[in-house]
């Protein structure tokens, strides 16, 4: 097994900055097409639990468009082969104390990568 090959991060770092511009602009085209198409997919939220393509497509239509800048503070990429992928970030938002987290798992599929699961939270300041 070959981690961490430095083309395979690259084109993983690609996808996660496109999907990255996509969230912070509620381009949700291009959110829904970086998550696999498939029943499996699942995105927990801050406050949501979401399974499957249905679920996650609804949340976005639903969600308010403002709000949405973060600024990223560390993004660790692990590539497994060349199909593959957790990327994990941390965030702010301003006016929101403490930091945010996000964990993706991305695999390469026919179409490219993809994202298959997901999970964001907030964590408050600490003291």
């Amino acid at each position: 097994m070959i981690v961490n090959d430095p083309a395979v991060v690259a084109e993983v770092r690609t996808a996660f900055e496109r999907y990255e511009k996509a969230l912070v602009g509620n381009d949700i085209p291009v959110l829904d097409e970086l998550f696999w198409e498939a029943d499996e997919t699942v995105r927990f939220g801050a406050f949501e639990e979401l399974f499957g393509r249905d679920e996650i497509r609804a949340f976005r239509q639903a969600r308010p468009a403002r709000g949405l800048d973060r600024t990223l503070r560390r993004t660790e990429i692990v590539t497994f082969d060349d199909t593959f992928a957790v990327v994990s970030t941390t965030f702010t938002r301003e006016g929101v104390p403490g930091v945010g987290r996000q964990s993706q798992a991305w695999v390469r599929l026919p179409e490219g990568w993809r994202v298959v699961g997901a999970h964001v939270s907030q964590r408050k300041p600490v003291d």
